[in-house]
């Protein structure tokens, strides 16, 4: 069912005012790294959903974000001073704090009020697992989830981004496609899965020892299934490996924009999709581990081979052909593209343009999890520019949040006497009854 470029725009552009954007400022929305803060000078210029801001610690701790313009001239206030309990535009002294109240006018006459008539665009932030989040909507936003990435210990989570240079939309369809990691994914041949700490599809699946890559090279047909939740949707794909055993992987969507989903048998990932603006886009990932403390220096350097620092771009990209080799591609991998799955899905999402031309495209029985999710997208879109106040997926009040546990993602081997929710529900109570932090939140 191909689209018009109309509803492709209605998807797509997230700038003030249009339908999506004034969706998914309803939302949460992560704005940076708690580390992108430094402690030498912890405020940093960024854009979000096409709004250029400023983010900030003042004196005492307190995140603030701000517009970017000074709303007396027009001055960059990314170059602004902290200092007096806020942030000070170097051109003529005024100061805003973290709500954007204008706290001093030092030109202006001693006893002149006119600073209680400015108000600088400001917006709550709320920290969370090492990552940002901003509200940029209207009213009280909604209570974020108790997902297991933000009720796991400190020690247990560890947070970091990639900068992609295409639409927000794109990027996060091709993490509710199941069927693609048979191919992109592919490996020719099998590493030591003893070796796969930090690496996605390198290590076994659960209850088993066969590794995960093995399993998608040889069974390249799975049946995918999609069910709606509280949350977004439930994406459960199975391969039947023989007569008595079943490859079962679950993942999630959580609308509208994130995907949580097995990094391997102990650890998950909870990923962002977020529009810097219409043509690129971050991806922000907490990685939480069901078992020991998360290695973070590893899982950093091993990220920072790939990502390059300060922008978070990719050392693989568009302009060296994402470091694609002919031999590697007729001997190690389906790509070409090196062993890091991040590249390989850059490749395929930026191979599409800045915004997908989605009247292009054919889709087929084996996306009906793209089905879905823009069937659910267009519908809150279309809810919320008829009333910037329905009701639309995923806005739990805080007693509502407090229920959300997980959600559920697993990669294991299950036997075939099983269905695949028996399977991942007895697969996640075990993971869970194993972890201190995560027992505490098991129900009878």
């Amino acid at each position: 069912m191909a689209i018009t470029a109309e509803q492709n725009d209605f998807m797509t552009r997230v700038g003030p005012g249009t339908p999506a954007g004034t969706l998914l400022r309803r939302y949460w929305q992560p704005v940076a790294l708690s580390e992108e803060l430094e402690e030498k000078r912890p405020l940093k210029a960024v854009r979000l959903l096409g709004q250029d801001m400023v983010l900030f610690r003042d004196e005492s701790g307190q995140l603030g974000l701000v517009d970017r313009d000074c709303p007396h001239r027009g001055a960059d206030l990314a170059f602004g001073r902290l200092e007096d309990g806020g942030l000070r535009c170097p051109f003529h002294g005024w100061l805003f704090n973290i709500k954007g109240e204008c706290l001093e006018t030092p030109a202006e006459p001693e006893n002149s009020r006119f600073r209680h008539s400015i108000q600088q665009g400001a917006y709550p932030v709320v920290e969370r697992s090492g990552i940002i989040f901003a509200y940029m909507g209207e009213g009280e936003p909604p209570a974020l989830p108790e997902f297991d990435c933000f009720v796991a210990p400190d020690s247990h989570t560890f947070a970091f981004k990639g900068r992609w240079e295409c639409n927000w939309l794109q990027a996060l369809e091709v993490g509710i496609d199941p069927a693609h990691a048979s191919y992109l994914h592919r490996f020719f041949e099998d590493a030591d899965t003893s070796e796969s700490y930090g690496k996605q599809f390198r290590g076994a699946s659960a209850d088993t020892e066969t590794p995960i890559t093995k399993v998608l090279r040889e069974y390249a047909r799975p049946n995918i299934d999609a069910k709606l939740t509280d949350y977004g949707m439930r994406i459960i794909s199975t391969r039947k490996l023989d007569e008595k055993q079943t490859h079962v992987r679950v993942t999630n969507m959580v609308f509208p924009e994130a995907i949580v989903i097995p990094m391997s048998a102990h650890m998950t990932i909870s990923q962002w999709h977020v529009p810097i603006d219409d043509t690129s886009c971050h991806w922000y990932a907490i990685f939480t581990s069901f078992t020991e403390p998360v290695d973070k220096k590893k899982m950093r350097d091993q990220r920072l081979q790939l990502i390059e620092l300060p922008h978070y771009t990719s050392r693989r990209n568009k302009q060296n052909d994402y470091g694609f080799n002919v031999d590697e591609q007729l001997k190690e991998t389906y790509t070409g593209m090196g062993h890091d799955i991040n590249v390989h899905d850059q490749w395929a999402v930026e191979s599409q343009g800045p915004i997908q031309n989605r009247t292009r495209e054919h889709l087929a029985a084996s996306d009906k999890c793209i089905f879905a999710y823009r069937r659910m997208l267009v519908k809150a879109i279309e809810s919320t520019l008829a009333d910037p106040k329905a009701p639309v997926p995923m806005m739990p009040d805080a007693e509502q949040a407090r229920e959300m546990i997980g959600p559920i993602s697993i990669d294991g081997v299950g036997a075939s006497t099983l269905t695949p929710e028996q399977y991942w529900e007895q697969a996640d109570r075990k993971r869970r009854e194993a972890c201190d932090w995560a027992a505490k939140r098991l129900t009878a």
